[in-house]
């Protein structure tokens, strides 16, 4: 309920955070409408956060569902106060991946697209990569590829996340045994080649949360210049 997300909201507020990643799964059910709600209550209850909310997924399904544009999608949330969007829902931007991976989540294209015309309209977004799966390295550096023409075509992101695919518990694992853990050693070193290759990018976050508190630290030795993740 709306009263739910409140109170996480209080939570953050309580510790002086000023702002929430808000996301989720897709609901056939919920149309543009009820999103619009939704942000319209956060910042009437909340004023003083903002709110950076809903992957590229998420808009380009509520785009079909309430059959409307993605940029109508982007321009309405705007209006209601959504801020900037996440990089969320990008893993390996290749269809070949995403089929094996993510097949019910947009194409490389699609998610491509969203943040583009996020861009368009002025609102900021962030980019990221889950590596670890089933790629192979010419896909990795395609997917730098993909973000670093889109951003000298907009400017529009605002950061770069690298984390690595965590399988516990997964049903991926199950079905592809011959996924191997990635190790420290291989985070720092790719994420030491994104801060080469993405150099239009200001921003290169490490993620503390998956690869814990020492290497997150470390990794700012390696081109990272935040500390942060999901």
């Amino acid at each position: 309920s709306f009263e739910e997300i409140g109170k996480k909201i209080e939570e953050l507020e309580a510790i002086g955070g000023t702002q929430i990643l808000f996301q989720g799964g897709v609901h056939p059910k919920l149309k543009i409408e009820w999103y619009e709600e939704l942000v319209s209550w956060i910042k009437e209850h909340y004023p003083n956060i903002t709110v950076h909310g809903f992957s590229a997924v998420e808009i380009a399904y509520i785009a079909k569902a309430s059959k409307i544009s993605i940029t109508e999608v982007l321009k309405r949330l705007q209006a209601k106060g959504l801020f900037s969007i996440p990089g969320a829902g990008a893993e390996v931007l290749s269809d070949r991946v995403r089929d094996i991976i993510a097949p019910n989540k947009c194409d490389t294209a699609t998610w491509l697209e969203v943040h583009r015309q996020a861009h368009k309209i002025g609102m900021k977004s962030t980019a990221t990569m889950m590596f670890g799966t089933v790629e192979n390295d010419e896909e990795i550096i395609d997917h730098f590829e993909h973000l670093r023409k889109l951003q000298d075509e907009t400017g529009g992101f605002r950061a770069f996340i690298l984390w690595s695919f965590q399988s516990d518990n997964t049903a991926l694992i199950q079905k592809h045994p011959e996924i191997m853990k990635q190790s420290s050693n291989k985070y720092l070193r790719l994420l030491a080649l994104v801060r080469l290759y993405l150099d239009n990018f200001k921003n290169l976050q490490s993620s503390w949360v998956t690869q814990g508190s020492l290497i997150g630290q470390l990794a700012l030795k390696f081109g990272a210049n935040d500390l942060g993740s999901t």
